[in-house]
């Protein structure tokens, strides 16, 4: 049997699925979750202990003092741990990406600059330390002010003059505060913003060699000033020639970082200059949106990872269905009250699952602060459009009960 080390963050939406795939798969888990967090109760999952996982070089040696038996492999379930794995992996001399591959396409200022370096299409950016303003001006509005480290949209805001450039310097910067215990280490990134329409890629890389499993279009435009996605529908009504294109570009992206191995997300503008790369995540898709790849392959995307991780076959696509997810926007701060209108929703043609994360009582808010959402919404139909339309009209159907946090 197999045994795996599985590293769980605090609120991953994601931890179900991994821990239930991988009973399917007789895979062995030892848990591991974030510092001073549990698990949820009914998963009959103890971990082996609390570690943080924002300070890896602490986190290995709790890790190696606690692991008693060996493992076959470490795998992170989100963006939270994918740097500790990494870690581990060497630590324990178990194959993999090394740590400053990983570092590479984590940190959107070090993907740009290999993207520079090798000449693959990038916006002009800059790095912005303190309140310094003028070379991020000099490139010219609109401009997109990004925390360094940040997923989710978070930290992520256009601004189309200087006073908005102000206001988002020192708001970007307060959020990366609060999220990363190093962030007063970090600088920002400014670039020039990238019109055009904005998709996403899943893939997974087996000894450097990609294998595309879905490429996704993002119908919402995502123009700013903040950047939440919403629907993601697969597959693709993109030119064939152009999902080569975004194929080619993440691969040798991947290459030049060193990322060999395992799952990777990436997401891209696409325009009539070509295709270009925002970021590429050395993960799986994130929330629950990986059990939209049920459709073509009869499995979660937590199950193909698992599988990847420790040498099973990958599946082969066997249907010719579109699906689609919804990830739920919150539509303002507040103490989230209630959702109705679920089994409307759900009676919709098409869909085919709603799954309703968030709690009744929870601060809620929406990028560029918040880092979650709402729910998910999944189709499943003969066509894309059919897929989107059904994911609109569950969404139409709910009504979302927020009360807004009152102004200081």
């Amino acid at each position: 049997m197999p045994r795996l080390l599985l590293l769980l963050p605090t609120t991953g939406y994601a931890n179900r699925d991994f821990i239930t795939a991988a009973a399917r798969l007789n895979i062995e888990l030892v848990a591991c979750a974030d510092y001073c967090r549990r698990l949820a109760p009914g998963w009959g999952l103890p971990p082996l202990m609390s570690v943080p996982f924002d300070q890896p070089a602490l986190a290995v040696r709790r890790v190696m003092n606690a692991l008693k038996q060996p493992v076959d492999a470490v795998l992170a379930v989100d963006d939270h741990g994918t740097a500790l794995a990494a870690q581990l992996r060497v630590a324990l001399n178990l194959p993999g990406n090394s740590p400053e591959a990983v570092a590479a396409l984590t940190d959107k200022l070090r993907f740009r600059q290999l993207q520079q370096a090798v000449h693959l299409p990038c916006p002009e950016f800059v790095e912005i330390a303190g309140d310094a303003m003028d070379a991020a001006i000099a490139l010219g509005f609109p401009l997109v002010v990004k925390a360094r480290r940040l997923n989710a949209s978070r930290g992520v805001i256009r601004v189309d003059d200087a006073d908005q450039l102000r206001r988002a310097l020192g708001q970007v910067r307060r959020i990366q505060a609060r999220a990363q215990r190093d962030a007063g280490e970090l600088d920002l990134l400014v670039e020039r913003f990238i019109p055009g329409v904005e998709v996403a890629l899943d893939g997974m890389l087996t000894q450097g060699v990609l294998r595309v499993l879905a490429v996704f279009d993002k119908p919402d435009p995502l123009d700013g000033p903040y950047f939440e996605e919403t629907l993601f529908v697969t597959p693709s009504r993109l030119p064939a020639a152009t999902q080569s294109a975004l194929a080619a570009a993440v691969q040798r992206a991947c290459a030049t970082s060193g990322v060999t191995e395992g799952a990777i997300h990436a997401e891209a503008r696409i325009n009539d200059a070509g295709v270009w790369l925002l970021e590429i995540a050395p993960r799986s898709i994130g929330g629950l949106c990986g059990r939209i790849f049920a459709a073509p392959f009869g499995m979660d995307m937590a199950e193909i990872v698992l599988r990847h991780a420790v040498g099973l076959p990958l599946p082969q696509a066997n249907e010719k269905t579109a699906a689609g997810v919804m990830m739920i926007p919150t539509p303002v701060s507040g103490i989230l009250q209630g959702v109705d209108g679920l089994d409307a929703a759900r009676g919709v043609p098409h869909v085919t699952g709603i799954e309703i994360t968030a709690q009744a009582g929870h601060l809620v808010a929406p990028p560029p602060a918040g880092a979650s959402y709402l729910g998910f919404i999944f189709s499943r139909a003969a066509t894309p459009e059919e897929a989107e339309e059904a994911l609109r009209a569950a969404h139409a159907a709910l009504t979302l009960r927020v009360q807004p946090l009152l102004a200081p």
